[in-house]
């Protein structure tokens, strides 16, 4: 009788299956599968699909549960494998409302994973944003560790890094550049998508390719048992989203578009403003974007998923004035397609294989006719930069058993730049110069394993080999990764990591801002790719059921490599149009540094009950080193901030009413302006210098050595690089909700306040002479002068679901 029992004891049986919404049929990720004395558990993956391994046993019960679900428990026999697939259904009740929702226990000491962040697209919607456009960048920003741009801009800036090091990948395609409206907007219109999820530290082996951060969004899959859909009404845009089955529980499609409507509501208002004028001009800009997915459940062994992604912005003026005539714009747009294969080899293997698209593209074009004497004059520029990707992707879940949680896989994507192409015409006469062509190969081999030793400690150790390919040179690199979490109580514990990336495909900037006017290129023979090293630690503490949790991190990162324009270039050439008939490449544009970051990351989280939020706090210090710019000394990067302070309140006043609000406190950036500026002038027959110290104007005796005399003439100086530093960034926005169930639908009515209490704060400076000429005697006034963009901005949206 012992014996028997023993020899079950040792033997194992395996639970594997799928956790989806009930009354949709959408798979759910992250959710929990334990059992119920939590001895052992696991969580879905990406595609919803659990494997869990025990001894063999006669009884025991089974918890499935996801946060804001309600969790099913279920007793079975646990003497062979089973194959168990659970519906949970939404409780949508206040004290369910979630900042996370993933991870076991939904509880921070519990996960091995540091340095990441997960928000619910719910959660998204609640958060007052800019004109009510609910925006899954801007809410990142309210998070420790990642650093907004300038004012209004959804550009984010992770632990010392530029736009150009975050992956941002939509249903496993690249996304490389992720703004609408020269950026106040991102292209992600959280209606089509169903999580977010950013990693800024720590990066599991899987990931690959970029410094600083990889921002990894999936798209809801759509309803599988009946049709449905939502909508919103905004000030600028309007947006709609339908899903619904092609085939009852097998098979479904999701449709989602969004479009402003600014350019239509102008044009009667421009049109009256100018009718008797003699000159017309008629500016345009909209953008839109669709989000389209179809997925086919062929059996329990085989899914396929077919995705895709397109939007475009375009920003034109035309004007007429006489007989003289001139368009000019740009544009620019992404399309994106996945197509994916999900396999079950047997309960403890699964596998995802993608074929992937990418396609960005950005033009700018210049038309203009004149006359004059019966004379014809015409002229016209169009400059063009692209980047297309073709990939594969093949991705193994293997669960031999509870301790051991591996993942493997290769990656290949294939390049084509097309780094700038410029056609100029003046009159007659025509410049065509388009820079080679460049294509590369790039690729991963990885593997990694999330192992439990004991009760105690979990470790997520793992190694990618990265391959990049170019014409003339053929790169190998190993990147090792590790990430630990040692409980040292119930729920408090130790975490550490350390990764080692690469990046081989680089953003040079004209603005440091992230735009579409900026230029992605290729590593080649000459550029050397990007590396970093980032070291981090830090602890998790839970307290108790109330959902509250705290973490605190430190990290430092070393990046070498990075690039920079050299002083006085422009890689379009906008400048000085006769470069374009010259024999000049962005190669010899660019200078290459290095640089390292550091810094303290605080988040406390209250992630259940009818209020919610979050205060998020950092400090950090980031600085890069070029030998050709700033005389080769140190200098902050414009997007470096000292302090960073976010606090976030979601409140459920009941059923019917949702109160929100966000206060933000940042240092100022660094940017470079002048220190002072020579200028002629009449008083005392001497030029004198003005300096600008502290924002104020100064005013000294200087002598101009070997220069002409003009009482107008202006001779900026400029000392080191990005050495003054704006004033400090802060904002208050606030939300109310009203919503309302009815028969068939429910609504919702959002009121909100962007910059509440209409904070000026600073979108650039500039430096303004001013001079007044009193009979002989002509005085210059010089200042610095704080430019603002956006006071209080109050906004109303109409939302809608059925």
């Amino acid at each position: 009788m012992l014996s028997s029992v023993v020899s079950n004891a040792q033997k194992k049986i395996t639970i594997s299956g799928y956790v989806k919404e009930k009354g949709s049929l959408e798979l759910l990720i992250g959710a929990n599968v334990y059992l119920k004395d939590k001895s052992v558990g696991t969580t879905t993956n990406t595609y919803g699909f659990y494997s869990l391994t025990i001894p063999i046993q006669q009884k025991n019960s089974i918890v499935f549960s996801f946060v804001g679900y309600q969790p099913i428990e279920k007793e079975v026999n646990l003497e062979k494998n089973l194959e168990i697939n659970i519906e949970l259904e939404n409780e949508n009740k206040f004290e369910e409302v979630v900042i996370s929702a993933k991870k076991q226990s939904d509880m921070v000491s519990e996960d091995v994973q540091m340095s990441q962040i997960e928000l619910p697209v719910s959660q998204i919607k609640k958060i007052p944003t800019l004109l009510g456009e609910k925006d899954v960048l801007r809410v990142l920003q309210l998070m420790p560790g990642v650093q907004k741009g300038t004012e209004g801009q959804t550009g984010i800036y992770v632990r010392g890094g530029g736009p150009d090091q975050n992956l941002i990948i939509l249903d496993d395609a690249n996304v490389y550049n992720a703004n609408h409206l020269f950026g106040f907007f991102s292209v992600f219109n959280g209606d089509a998508l169903k999580s977010v999820e950013l990693t800024k530290g720590g990066f599991p082996a899987r990931y690959g390719g970029r410094l600083s951060s990889v921002i990894d969004l999936n798209m809801k899959e759509g309803n599988k048992e009946k049709f449905s859909g939502e909508g919103g009404i905004g000030l600028i845009s309007s947006k709609l989203t339908l899903e619904g089955p092609i085939l009852k529980n097998k098979a479904s499609f999701l449709i989602s578009g969004r479009r402003t409507y600014a350019d239509v509501l102008a044009r009667p208002i421009i049109a009256r403003v100018q009718s008797n004028q003699d000159e017309k001009v008629n500016p345009g800009y909209f953008f839109y974007d669709l989000n389209m997915k179809l997925n086919w459940e062929i059996n329990n062994k085989n899914k396929v998923y077919l995705s895709g992604y397109f939007g475009q912005d375009r920003f034109n003026v035309n004007t007429i004035f006489g007989k003289d005539t001139s368009q000019n714009g740009l544009n620019w747009g992404n399309a994106t397609t996945t197509l994916r294969w999900n396999h079950l080899f047997n309960n403890k293997l699964f596998s995802n294989f993608s074929f992937i698209f990418t396609d960005y593209q950005f033009n700018i074009f210049a038309r203009q006719r004149s006359s004059f004497n019966n004379n014809s004059n015409f002229f016209s520029l169009d400059y063009r930069s692209a980047i297309r990707d073709n990939g594969i992707k093949y991705d193994f879940d293997y669960f031999p058993n509870p301790n051991h949680s591996i993942k493997f896989g290769l990656q290949s994507m294939f390049h084509a730049f097309d780094p700038s192409a410029v056609v100029l015409q003046e009159g007659k006469e025509r410049f065509n110069r388009s820079q080679k062509k460049i294509q590369a190969i790039e690729s991963g081999l990885y593997a990694e394993d999330i192992w439990s030793v004991g009760n105690r400690l979990k470790i997520n150790y793992g190694l990618r080999l990265s391959n990049y390919q170019v014409i003339g040179r053929t790169i190998w690199r190993p990147e090792p990764r590790v990430a630990a979490a040692f409980k040292m109580a119930k729920d408090i514990s130790v975490k550490a990591s350390f990764a080692r990336m690469n990046q081989y495909i680089h953003l040079l900037s004209n603005s440091g801002l992230g735009l579409p006017t900026d230029l992605w290129v290729p590593s080649t023979k000459l550029i050397n790719p990007q590396s970093s090293e980032q070291f981090a630690a830090g602890i998790a503490k839970d307290f108790g059921q109330s959902g509250i949790s705290l973490t605190i991190e430190g990290y430092y990162k070393k990046m070498s490599n990075i690039l920079n324009l050299k002083e006085g270039t422009n890689f379009t050439f906008f400048d000085n149009p006769e470069d374009i008939s010259k024999n000049q490449s962005w190669e010899n544009s660019i200078t290459a540094g290095q640089g390292d970051s550091k810094g303290l990351e605080v988040l406390l989280q209250k992630k259940t009950g009818r209020f919610s939020g979050w205060v998020g706090y950092t400090w950090s210090k980031t600085q890069w080193q070029f030998d050709e710019l700033n005389f080769g000394k140190p200098f902050f990067p414009r997007y470096d901030r000292r302090h960073d302070l976010s606090l976030v309140g979601i409140y459920e006043l009941n059923k019917k009413i949702t109160l929100s609000g966000s206060w933000v406190f940042a240092s100022g950036n660094a940017l470079t302006i002048p220190k002072g500026t020579f200028v002629g002038s009449t008083h005392y027959g001497n030029p004198y210098t003005q300096s600008f110290i502290n924002g104020q104007t100064v005013n000294s005796p200087a002598t101009l050595i070997n220069s002409t005399y003009n009482p107008y003439s202006q001779v900026q100086n400029y000392t080191e690089r990005n050495a003054f530093r704006a004033e400090p960034y802060h904002r208050l926005d606030l939300s109310i909700q009203f919503h309302k169930k009815k028969k068939n639908h429910e609504r919702t009515w959002d009121f909100s306040a962007y910059n509440a209490y209409s904070r000026l704060n600073p979108f650039f400076y500039e430096v303004r002479n001013r001079s007044s000429t009193v009979g002989n005697t002509t005085t210059n006034k010089i200042s610095l002068n704080r430019i603002a963009l956006f006071p209080i901005i109050p906004s109303v949206s109409y939302n809608f679901k059925f």
